[in-house]
């Protein structure tokens, strides 16, 4: 709990200054842990958002160099004939707290329900709910917090699901994750996310964001809605400076899902987009 306290504590040194802590998700940090913590230490980043399997090294790396492992992505499942905890969540939570204790990412993929029964979407906050405090019963005690990742075509895809869920549950280990890519794949780049985030402030703990274009978002591919910060006609500084004055605290997370270039080079253009963000 002291590591997880620490660690917790540099993050809120971070955020606290004039600039909100940027970090970079291992999806443009292709790289091994000691390489990727110089490198993101060269460039100015406030640490990494990663895996759970790879979550010890990585977050060893990253506080020989000052930095901050934030967190660890996962998908899971979840289902109605489901009793225990399902072993892929126990093995991400041991993964994390061995690493001294971080915040598992959790995207919801699939939520099973009864057969032959005609039930609404909804139906399926009766199915996660409980087996999400189920989860934080277990992570709790090991420094492991939770925060609902939404992601295209996932059952949790909408951002708006999450927060409902977390709402429902309604436990401070458990919040949730804008991610700019999947609201513009999901909602539409006309869709003002303002309103939506200004109520989840309270259990809002990340946003992810990147370069994308504007336009009929829903039908674009992800090559133009993710693409290196600076990059794209969506105004992204518009909604950091939006989301800051709203209250938002924490710190933005870049993703480069799919983007086809050497990922020094994609790290070094997003700091250099990301400055001009916060400028």
């Amino acid at each position: 709990m002291r590591t997880l306290l620490a660690l917790f504590c540099s993050a809120v040194v971070l955020v606290a200054e004039d600039r909100p802590a940027f970090f970079a998700m291992d999806t443009a940090a292709r790289l091994e842990p000691a390489e990727c913590a110089q490198v993101l230490a060269d460039l100015g980043y406030a640490g990494l958002g990663g895996r759970p399997a790879t979550a010890k090294a990585h977050s060893a790396a990253l506080k020989a160099k000052g930095l901050v492992f934030f967190n660890g992505y996962h998908v899971t499942n979840f289902s109605h004939a489901q009793t225990a905890m399902s072993a892929d969540l126990k093995k991400a939570v041991d993964d994390l707290a061995s690493a001294g204790g971080s915040v598992l990412w959790l995207g919801i993929n699939k939520v099973d329900f009864p057969m032959g029964i005609k039930l609404p979407p909804e139906y399926g906050d009766t199915i996660v709910v409980p087996q999400l405090r189920q989860l934080l019963a277990y992570a709790k005690p090991k420094g492991v917090k939770i925060s609902l990742y939404p992601h295209g075509g996932f059952w949790a895809e909408k951002f708006e699901v999450c927060v409902r869920v977390a709402e429902k549950v309604d436990d401070k280990s458990l919040g949730v994750t804008f991610n700019l890519c999947h609201w513009l794949k999901i909602e539409g780049s006309e869709r003002d996310p303002l309103p939506l985030i200004k109520e989840a402030l309270p259990r809002l703990n990340f946003i992810t964001i990147n370069g994308a274009d504007t336009g009929d978002t829903q039908k674009l591919g992800w090559d133009k809605l993710i693409q290196p910060l600076g990059r794209g006609s969506y105004d992204v500084a518009s909604l950091v400076t939006q989301v800051r004055r709203a209250g938002y605290r924490g710190p933005f997370g870049f993703q480069g899902y799919g983007i086809k270039m050497e990922p020094k080079e994609l790290l070094k253009e997003t700091m250099e987009g990301w400055q001009k963000v916060v400028k």
